[in-house]
């Protein structure tokens, strides 16, 4: 039996079947480049889903969770712990949010933001509790969280639901954004900048400020969602940049880690001083090692030039998947290196991704027929070229 047999045989045996995993088991990766346990070399331009920033074995990775291991790894929440801090600074340096929550996921980071934006009206002695989420959102696993998911097949199978979340309004339309709003019992808005799971939709810039200027009219909170857009991953730290908005939260996760299991609840001042001591935990949330990672990863895209590089290689991924003369590519989008191209049926899409694989490229498709590009930031633009001339190789190979 292969070493690959094995490895299938256990997990198929011991592991919950919540995952329908490709046939391949990865064992190490190097740049952009991960390797099967047959020696097989694949360009990955997925990313772990946007989490590999950095991509693989990357020095400053490597040495930051080197040496916090042989310091300590964990501490209670009881106790200062300097990462946590210098983790907290780095990510709301040079925006108006001043305070930090840890978690270990998206998902955690958003069932935080539900929680702080109920208390904050509770503390007021307003009765504002609804959340109001966007038609195809994706905001995480949590019973709370899934519920906020604006699409069915992840949250029915759970009802029923907490009551309150998820008032589900169209993505991209202002007249239903204007129409919530006139219920007084609406605490939050919580959108993404960009829509990742639902096929990278990206709001307009009218829909968003708009957003941002009625919340603040009314009362409400705005929320943003930046789990897969954030750290860089569209060519600024944070996509809220590209739109000229203050949200009053913002939840991130995915690429501050660089792939360690850190997420992060950000807040203005006022808003975050509802919650007290007691009012919200975690036991392994900011713990020194995943701190000092996620610092030292994100000290790295603050570097000078680093986002620009993304954003050019961005417009370059863009670009040239736009030269692509055939028609089954119907739309190209997106901002810095989370990019989307939307295939013209499910099937073929689908097809185009298992042929990619067997050719050693990584991809993935989202919103049942998007072709979804995130790969680490580091990739290069000659990499990027291995992987359109493979893309048009397949599809005339399907023509």
């Amino acid at each position: 039996m292969s070493k690959f047999s094995e490895i299938k045989e256990r997990d198929n045996k011991y592991f919950m079947n919540t995952y329908a995993p490709y046939d391949v088991a990865f064992e190490r990766g190097e740049g952009c480049y991960l390797y099967d346990t047959d020696g097989n070399e694949y360009l990955d331009f997925l990313g772990g889903i946007a989490v590999n920033a950095l991509g693989y074995n990357y020095p400053a990775f490597v040495d930051a969770i080197t040496a916090q291991a042989k310091k300590v790894s964990i501490i209670s929440n009881y106790f200062y712990n300097e990462n946590r801090g210098l983790m907290a600074e780095q990510l709301v340096k040079d925006t108006h949010l001043e305070k930090v929550f840890f978690g270990n996921s998206g998902a955690e980071a958003n069932e935080c933001a539900i929680k702080l934006a109920r208390k904050y009206f509770k503390v007021k002695g307003e009765n504002r509790f609804k959340i109001v989420t966007a038609v195809k959102s994706f905001h995480g696993r949590t019973l709370a969280t899934v519920t906020a998911t604006g699409q069915e097949k992840y949250n029915k199978p759970y009802a029923p639901l907490p009551e309150g979340i998820g008032i589900y309004i169209p993505y991209n339309d202002e007249d239903a954004l204007r129409a919530v709003l006139e219920d007084d019992e609406v605490a939050a808005i919580m959108l993404e900048p960009i829509q990742g799971e639902s096929g990278i939709v990206p709001a307009t810039e009218s829909y968003l400020k708009l957003a941002d200027k009625l919340t603040k009219e009314k009362g409400v909170l705005l929320i943003l969602d930046e789990v897969q857009t954030g750290a860089g991953r569209t060519g600024k730290f944070w996509a809220f940049e590209h739109y000229g908005v203050t949200p009053d939260i913002v939840t991130a996760a995915k690429g501050i880690g660089g792939g360690v299991p850190i997420s992060a609840c950000m807040a203005t001042a006022e808003v975050a001083s509802a919650f007290v001591p007691g009012d919200h935990g975690t036991t392994f949330g900011a713990q020194p090692l995943v701190t000092g990672v996620g610092y030292a990863v994100c000290s790295k895209i603050r570097e000078q030039g680093f986002m620009d590089e993304v954003a050019a290689k961005g417009a370059y991924l863009r670009a040239e998947l736009r030269k692509i003369d055939d028609a089954r590519i119907v739309d190209v989008r997106g901002k810095g290196l989370m990019v989307g191209a939307e295939i013209e049926s499910g099937d073929i899409a689908k097809e185009i991704y298992n042929r990619m694989f067997k050719k050693g490229f990584i991809l993935n498709v989202a919103g049942g027929k998007v072709l979804r590009f995130v790969p680490p930031l580091i990739v290069a633009t000659e990499q990027i070229d291995l992987m359109i001339s493979a893309l048009k190789e397949t599809l005339k190979e399907m023509e």
